[in-house]
């Protein structure tokens, strides 16, 4: 991408200036001062001025008056195409050129001056473990190695902050050149059709087991990075692997980004009412039916945003992330009302009914979705063993069980759930308690 950094910049700096020569008006002005300068419309002026010396009871008076509109029509629509060419084209490459590219150019040196400092400060301590005769696998003490020390990694952090956000910002150039693309495409399309059509956008509107996923926030570096490398699909998975809180923020920012919650607007009133249902049976039914009427790929994304919850619930002694907690740490991601009320009313009432649709698909994912799904599908960790569990979702489990049978049955068909924020977490663990258990049950 450095490479290319360059060259971009290069060809961006050459085509913006060639395309400003081409600009009949003055740029950068109103349309008024921009049509002074416009042959076209002195062109116009004049015509009408003969039409007016002829007089327009003649033909050749009629016919210059005629010309004269005609001409100055089209310098009007020339005006209109000029200042969409310089609003769409022409100022979007001159701030890639001489904005966007050097910033990114900037930060490369000031990381470069940062790794200088780093390196020089590990030079200083390591003087210092010398100086005082101490092995090199051994730490010197007192106020000034420790000084020393921080300084060292506070300078290691200033890095690798520095290098996060470096990466993020040319993730995030890779990830537009479809509209530096479409820069060059609508100064042909302007030309032709008068309209911009853009057809391409990047994927962001998108385990290993590890207490308090979902819950822990990750590096805000780490997760811009993470969001910027999938938007241009050139994500290192090593690199990621053994940071499941960055991948989990990717997962909630994806889903809280979309345009509309997963599970629709238009479904909402029926997920809300389908919850209200007392009997367990008709409850999950009524869920079932909602899920069913889900647009086709809302219907696959959301499966397999479940299966995956439930997978991760089987690793709860671990990562701490049972189907309750799960349903309202992400709960809130996956459905919301398409009017904002008060905040307060959308944290008790509305995410209450949310996390009760939530966690009993969760608790019966194998039901809800018959079949398996390979989540890895990088191929690179090991294969997980797969288990059948459609045989003991065959049907759903009789509120007529007594507490031992329903609890051995809902071991067996243990599925996944999901959660919300850790200020929602809190907010039910001091306030909403009873609330939720109510719900649960």
């Amino acid at each position: 991408v450095e490479k290319r950094l360059e060259l971009v910049k290069q060809v961006s700096h050459s085509t913006h200036k060639k395309l400003t020569a081409c600009l009949q008006g003055q740029q950068g002005t109103d349309t008024d001062k921009r049509s002074k300068k416009l042959p076209l419309i002195t062109l116009a002026q004049c015509l009408m001025e003969g039409s007016a010396v002829l007089g327009d009871d003649t033909l050749l008076g009629k016919m210059l008056k005629l010309c004269g509109e005609t001409e100055d029509k089209l310098a009007q629509e020339l005006i209109n195409f000029e200042q969409e060419v310089e609003r769409d084209v022409v100022e979007p490459l001159f701030v890639l050129a001489e904005v966007d590219i050097p910033n990114i150019q900037k930060q490369r040196k000031h990381l470069a001056k940062l790794v200088l400092d780093m390196d020089s400060s590990r030079a200083r301590w390591q003087q210092s473990a010398k100086s005082s005769g101490i092995s090199s696998n051994l730490q010197p003490s007192g106020a000034k190695a420790d000084a020393l020390r921080e300084e060292m990694e506070e300078a290691a952090n200033r890095v690798e902050i520095c290098r996060d956000q470096l990466s993020a910002d040319m993730y995030n150039f890779v990830a537009k050149e479809i509209d530096y693309a479409n820069y060059f495409q609508t100064r042909f399309r302007l030309s032709t059709t008068g309209s911009l059509s853009r057809s391409c956008k990047p994927c962001y509107p998108r385990s290993k087991p590890i207490k308090g996923l979902f819950r822990v926030a990750p590096s805000a570096s780490k997760l811009k990075k993470l969001k910027a490398a999938l938007d241009c699909c050139v994500v290192d998975v090593a690199e990621y692997s053994a940071d499941p809180h960055a991948i989990a923020g990717a997962l909630k920012s994806y889903l809280r980004e979309l345009p509309e919650p997963l599970m629709t607007f238009e479904l909402y009133e029926e997920w809300i009412q389908a919850s209200n249902i007392q009997d367990q049976d008709k409850r999950l039914q009524a869920l079932w039916n909602a899920c069913e009427k889900l647009p086709k790929s809302n219907y696959n994304n959301f499966k397999y945003v479940i299966k995956f919850l439930s997978k991760l619930t089987e690793f709860q002694d671990s990562n701490k992330m049972n189907p309750s907690n799960m349903a309202i740490v992400l709960g809130p991601n996956l459905l919301w009302p398409q009017a904002e009320g008060n905040i307060t009313e959308m944290m008790t009432t509305v995410s209450l009914q949310i996390v009760g649709i939530i966690e009993p698909i969760i608790q019966h994912a194998d039901w809800f979705f018959p079949g398996e799904i390979e989540f890895n599908v990088t191929g690179n960790y090991g294969s997980p063993i797969h288990t059948n569990h459609n045989a003991n979702y065959s049907s759903m489990p009789s509120p007529d069980m007594d507490h031992s049978d329903r609890k051995q049955h809902d071991q067996a068909r243990r599925p996944l759930s999901v959660a919300t924020d850790n200020m929602m977490l809190e907010f039910y663990k001091k306030d909403g308690c009873s609330q939720l258990n109510a719900i649960a049950r």
